[in-house]
């Protein structure tokens, strides 16, 4: 398997889990993580499970002047569908100066698909982590453009690829507020039998 990892106790890692909060993608500016801070992100993102060792995923880096033509693109292909709401959906594409998109694609394999994309929805979730611990603002962010047919073929997806989600990440223009959150305790059960 690989030379013996030790995992101390992080007391800092469930302080960091009991804050976090993502911004919103739309008040997300520059300066975004810089290349190599990408580098070590899209690193952090891959240690995830993997059950098979598949590699159910990749990553497509999409910086600014990119991000900024792939953005066009689709709203020239809302535009031509008369689709004003998908329009203003880009709002949260347009605004940080940085996103990834997480693409799952699943293998053929004894590994059962659903765990594949689970896979990649943690990919989703250290890219998310890792930008918020780097001290940036981040969101996951699915909308139209992330199941549309025409919209993936513009990102150049393959044939079985799909949009796990995409990951913004920039400097918060103002913190982000914190949410109403569940209340585990109504949502645990212990099973006894």
């Amino acid at each position: 398997m690989g030379t013996p990892m030790p995992q101390p106790p992080c007391p800092e890692v469930l302080q960091f889990l009991a804050t976090r909060r993502s911004a919103s993608a739309q008040t997300l500016a520059a300066p975004g993580p810089t290349s190599d801070e990408v580098d070590v992100l899209t690193r952090l993102a891959t240690r995830v499970p993997d059950h098979g060792k598949l590699t159910p995923w990749r990553l497509i880096v999409l910086e600014t002047a990119p991000k900024a033509a792939f953005a066009a693109k689709l709203e020239a292909l809302a535009l031509e569908r008369g689709d004003t709401k998908a329009v203003v959906k880009l709002g949260k594409l347009k605004a940080p100066p940085l996103g990834v998109a997480v693409i799952a694609r699943p293998r053929q394999s004894d590994i059962p698909e659903w765990e594949q994309l689970l896979s990649a929805a943690a990919v989703c979730t250290n890219l998310l982590y890792g930008a918020i611990a780097m001290g940036y603002g981040a969101n996951w962010i699915t909308d139209w453009y992330a199941y549309d047919p025409d919209a993936l073929a513009i990102l150049g997806l393959e044939d079985g690829e799909r949009v796990a989600g995409y990951i913004f990440m920039g400097t918060s223009a103002t913190p982000p507020l914190e949410r109403v959150r569940p209340d585990a305790n109504s949502l645990v059960s212990r099973w006894e039998g």
